[in-house]
């Protein structure tokens, strides 16, 4: 499976030929898919028309599944939540670029989250691709930084629930958790779950009660990519962000994640997961960029 985020449609698109190389079997948008922030719903139609007409982005929708979930320049607000007048609006804008069938649960309740079971060669994949947008409660910013707030969610209860019951109830080899914004990393002050402790305290949490196999966070929003590796009571969790499809982190300026696992990859690039059944499930996570020069790669089980 690849995946990836940050893709501005004005932008060269320079890594759909990389990714077709793969042959993924599955393409995941992680959010940031197209650069909306409006309130004009025909100008942010224009721009994921854009997107969806690339010659090459073409090809990979011709050759395998498209999935995925949104942040916020595709929502249509820079760190907007849930006060964003035409969330409803914008998500069946998302929607139809996903090419979503009119009578998916997702085109009447509020919110884009939603499950996929994929079975493939003796696997079994449960995907949950969540929303961290629709529910948000406003982020707490200090000198226009993100400060952590002891109040406040980001999934909001109904989205609370269907997690709950979709991690209890998987019967998957491996459990990919989609959040558009990083879970693991504490020490940034730009957009994370750790701005709202409590709601990522009770994210790990669940995913070791529940006991769902081999769980797996994928996110995006940064502009960076790099894999983190955190041990949540007894149980070992990865996170693998991949950013920027089309516009790296140009100042290459050193950050803190102290559950970073090799390389800070700054360069365009996109994530590619390996799943094998091989004497037990073999798991290998690597950051591609341009030109397929992998720039980090783990074997993660």
């Amino acid at each position: 499976m690849a995946f990836g985020s940050c893709s501005h449609q004005d932008k060269k698109q320079k890594l759909w030929d990389d990714v077709i190389l793969e042959k993924p079997d599955l393409w995941i948008w992680l959010g940031d898919n197209v650069y909306g922030d409006t309130e004009n719903m025909a100008l942010l139609q224009s721009k994921y028309r854009k997107q969806h007409s690339d010659s090459l982005y073409q090809i990979l929708l011709k050759n395998c599944p498209i999935t995925g979930t949104w942040d916020d320049h595709d929502y249509g607000e820079n760190d907007g939540g849930k006060t964003y007048p035409k969330k409803d609006s914008s998500q069946q804008l998302l929607l139809d670029f996903l090419d979503v069938p009119a009578l998916d649960p997702r085109r009447t309740q509020k919110g884009v989250y939603t499950c996929q079971d994929i079975y493939r060669n003796g696997l079994k994949v449960r995907l949950l691709l969540l929303d961290t947008r629709y529910f948000r409660d406003d982020l707490k910013k200090i000198n226009g930084k993100c400060v952590p707030k002891d109040t406040g969610t980001i999934l909001g209860d109904e989205q609370w629930k269907w997690l709950e019951e979709k991690l209890k109830s998987s019967v998957a080899d491996v459990n990919l958790i989609v959040s558009s914004i990083q879970v693991l990393p504490e020490e940034h002050n730009y957009e994370k779950w750790a701005n709202f402790p409590l709601e990522r305290e009770r994210l790990l949490n669940l995913i070791v009660s529940s006991g769902a196999q081999s769980p797996i966070l994928l996110s995006g929003d940064r502009h960076i990519a790099e894999i983190s590796e955190i041990q949540w009571k007894g149980k070992k969790i990865f996170e693998i962000t991949s950013s920027s499809l089309t516009h790296g982190w140009k100042t290459k300026s050193p950050e803190a994640n102290k559950y970073r696992k090799g390389a800070l990859v700054y360069e365009e690039n996109f994530g590619l997961l390996e799943i094998k059944a091989e004497n037990g499930i073999k798991i290998k996570v690597s950051i591609l960029s341009d030109n397929r020069i992998t720039e980090t790669s783990l074997q993660i089980q």
